[in-house]
C-alpha cells in the first residue's frame, strides 16, 4: 500500500514537471522595452514685420532653428506697430520689428527683454522710370518736397508699420504736413503690406517708400525703379525682442531667448549677409553682429 502511494506521488510530481517545463519558455528574463515616444513639438509664436517674411528671409533662416530645438515657429506677419501690440498683450512670444521709436516705447513700458539689433537695410523711394517729379538722385527729404510740389501720385502703406512710421518722419523733416488721401487725390493709401503697396504703385505709376529688400524681391514683376537710395536718413534697422515673461507668465521665454541667440549667432549672421546676393547681386539685409574675422 505504501509502495502504491509512493508511486502515485512520484507520477504526480513527474506530471507537474512535464506541464511546467513548456511554460517556462514563455517567460523572458530580458527587461521589457517601452516604445520610444518622440518629444512633443513646441510652438513658438513670432510676430514679424512683413518685410522679413515677404523677402523670404525667415523661410531661409528658421528651418534649422526649428530642427535644432524641436519647435514649430508660427509666423504672424504684420506691420511693426501691430506686431508690437501683440507683444504688449502677450499674444506672441517674440518679435522682429523695424520701428525704433515704437520699440523704445515698448521697452520703456517693460514689455520686452533682450532687444537685439540683428540686421539693417535701407529704405528707398521707387517710382516710374519717367520720374515726373524729378526726384532721381535726391535725398529723401528733398524727394518728398518735389513729389508734393508736383502733386505726383504717391502710394503709402497707410498702416501702423515701421515703413509708415518712417514716411511720417520724412514728411516731418520736410516741414510739410503729411498728406492724406481724403484731401489730396494724388496721395493713395493701401492699408496693406509692402508687397501689395508696391503692386498698387506700379499699377498707378506712382511713387512709394519701400524697404529695399522687399523691392528687390519683387523687382522682376514691377516696372518701378529706385530713384532715391541709401541716403543717411533712410537707414532701416531690424530688432528681435523677446516678450517679457514677468508680465505674461505663459509666454515661452526660454524658446524666445533661444531664437534671439540663434539670430545673433555668427553662422546665422553670415547667412543673413549672403541672402539675396546670388539672385540680386547684393544682400537684401546686412548683418549687424557679424565679426569682421568671420
Amino acid at each position: 500500500m505504501v509502495n502504491n502511494n509512493c508511486m502515485k506521488v512520484l507520477m504526480i510530481s513527474i506530471l507537474v514537471v512535464v506541464l511546467l517545463v513548456p511554460l517556462s519558455g514563455c517567460t523572458s528574463t530580458s527587461p521589457s522595452v517601452s516604445p520610444t515616444v518622440a518629444p512633443e513639438v513646441q510652438t513658438l509664436r513670432l510676430a514679424t514685420t512683413t518685410s522679413v517674411q515677404d523677402t523670404g528671409l525667415l523661410a531661409y533662416l528658421l528651418p534649422e532653428f526649428e530642427k535644432e530645438n524641436n519647435v514649430k515657429v508660427q509666423v504672424i506677419a504684420k506691420g511693426s506697430g501691430e506686431a508690437l501690440k501683440l507683444g504688449e498683450t502677450g499674444d506672441v512670444d517674440v518679435l522682429i520689428v523695424h520701428s525704433p521709436a515704437a520699440e523704445d516705447a515698448f521697452m520703456a513700458a517693460g514689455h520686452g527683454w533682450n532687444r537685439t539689433q540683428i540686421a539693417h537695410n535701407y529704405f528707398v523711394i521707387v517710382g516710374p522710370a519717367s520720374d515726373p517729379a524729378g526726384i532721381k538722385g535726391l535725398n529723401a527729404t528733398e524727394a518728398f518736397k518735389k513729389i508734393y510740389a508736383a502733386n505726383a501720385t504717391f502710394v503709402s502703406r497707410g498702416d501702423n508699420s515701421g515703413t509708415a512710421s518712417k514716411e511720417k518722419d520724412l514728411w516731418n523733416k520736410t516741414g510739410i504736413k503729411q498728406p492724406d488721401n481724403k484731401t489730396y487725390a494724388w496721395y493713395k493709401s493701401t492699408g496693406a503690406g509692402m508687397a501689395d503697396t508696391l503692386r498698387m504703385a506700379d499699377q498707378l505709376q506712382g511713387y512709394a517708400l519701400s524697404d529695399k529688400g522687399t523691392y528687390l524681391k519683387f523687382q522682376k514683376d514691377l516696372s518701378l525703379v529706385i530713384l532715391a537710395d541709401n541716403s543717411t536718413d533712410m537707414l532701416n534697422k531690424y530688432d528681435v525682442i523677446a516678450v517679457n515673461q514677468t508680465q505674461h507668465p505663459y509666454v515661452k521665454y526660454d524658446l524666445a531667448k533661444k531664437l534671439v541667440d540663434y539670430l545673433a549667432s555668427q553662422p546665422v549672421q553670415q547667412k543673413i549677409g549672403e541672402y539675396g546676393v546670388k539672385d540680386y547681386g547684393v544682400p537684401l539685409f546686412y548683418p549687424d553682429l557679424l565679426s569682421k574675422s568671420s
